[in-house]
Order: C-alpha cells, then sequence, then structure tokens
C-alpha cells in the first residue's frame, strides 16, 4: 500500500515536470515563431514608420549609415528642438504673426531627421478641433511644413558612448484656432 501512494507521488511529480517542460518549449515556440509576426495584423511595421513612397519632402535628403531610426517608440520630443521648444515657438510665432487663414483644428507632422539634422520624410494629418481627420487650407498647411522642415530647427542627435550622429523620428503637432497657433505638443 506504502508503495502504491509513493509511485502515485513520484507519477504525479513526474508528470508535472513533463508538462511544466512541454509549457516552456510552447511558450519559446510562441515567443520565437509567432509574437512578433505582423502577417495578419492590421499595423505591419514598427511605431513610428513612415512610408517613404508616400513621404513629403522623401527626396531631399538620405537617412545616414544602415538608414536605421532611433526614437520610434515616443519621438525625440524636446531633445530634437535646435535650441529649445521656447526658441522653436518664438521663431514660430515671428514667422506667422500676421496670418491670412481663419481655420482651427490640429496639423500633425511625423517626420525623420536624419543624422545631418536635416528634416524629411513628412506624413501630414490634418484634424478638426474635435479631432476628427478633416482638411484644413492648404496655404497654412504648406506654410507650417515650410516652416517645420527646415533644417535651422532640428538638433543632431548623438550616442552617448561614441558620440556617433543618428537618424531620428519626431513629431510636432500645431494646435490652430482661427488660424493662429495657440500650441504647439509635444
Amino acid at each position: 500500500m506504502k508503495r502504491n501512494k509513493i509511485f502515485k507521488i513520484i507519477g504525479i511529480v513526474l508528470l508535472a515536470i513533463v508538462l511544466s517542460f512541454a509549457g516552456l518549449i510552447g511558450f519559446g515556440y510562441y515567443f520565437y515563431n509567432q509574437a512578433h509576426n505582423t502577417e495578419n495584423k492590421p499595423y505591419k511595421k514598427y511605431i513610428g514608420y513612415i512610408d517613404q513612397d508616400k513621404a513629403l519632402l522623401n527626396d531631399q535628403y538620405e537617412l545616414c549609415g544602415d538608414a536605421y531610426i532611433q526614437r520610434t517608440y515616443n519621438g525625440a520630443a524636446l531633445e530634437g528642438y535646435y535650441i529649445n521648444k521656447k526658441h522653436f515657438r518664438d521663431q514660430l510665432n515671428r514667422a506667422f504673426s500676421i496670418s491670412q487663414h481663419q481655420d482651427s483644428g490640429y496639423v500633425n507632422f511625423r517626420f525623420l531627421v536624419n543624422c545631418e539634422g536635416n528634416a524629411g520624410w513628412f506624413e501630414v494629418i490634418e484634424m478638426n478641433l474635435d479631432l476628427e481627420e478633416q482638411k484644413l487650407n492648404s496655404g497654412l498647411v504648406n506654410e507650417l511644413l515650410e516652416f517645420t522642415s527646415n533644417s535651422k530647427h532640428w538638433n543632431i542627435l548623438r550616442y552617448k558612448k561614441d558620440n556617433t550622429p543618428y537618424n531620428y523620428y519626431m513629431y510636432i503637432s500645431y494646435r490652430i484656432e482661427n488660424g493662429k497657433v495657440t500650441e504647439i505638443l509635444p
């Protein structure tokens, strides 16, 4: 009788070990073969991806090195601005002190800055103040695109370990009320 109990305990322990091992193998297979498979997913590219064929100003500059893009998840944000964001805002206010446009909404630019500080590869998203996609005045959008694409507004960012410059992803959103830029994000 004691012998049967010992065999049952050993059997349960061996079964638990086999099931645990099979679970680890299954997880490993999923993680390495399926977790990063984007074939049947709506977003097939990485966050920050900009389609080179559809991007505006995509033929003026080249991406440096292996064309790898840094900061794709959150953009370069404040580090990307030359000097600082206040300087950028002041430059914008000087350039657009008298606006001929009366639109209200958001103009969002997603773009890349290469290792030389040149901005290009722009994707533009226009929305009304309720955040619904809506075309705004093309003159206003073009003026903001021209201002934003000026390379004098963007820093050259470098790796800390070897001081090598790199390409990075950036986004900027202008809130416009009655033709005047009232807020710049980020």
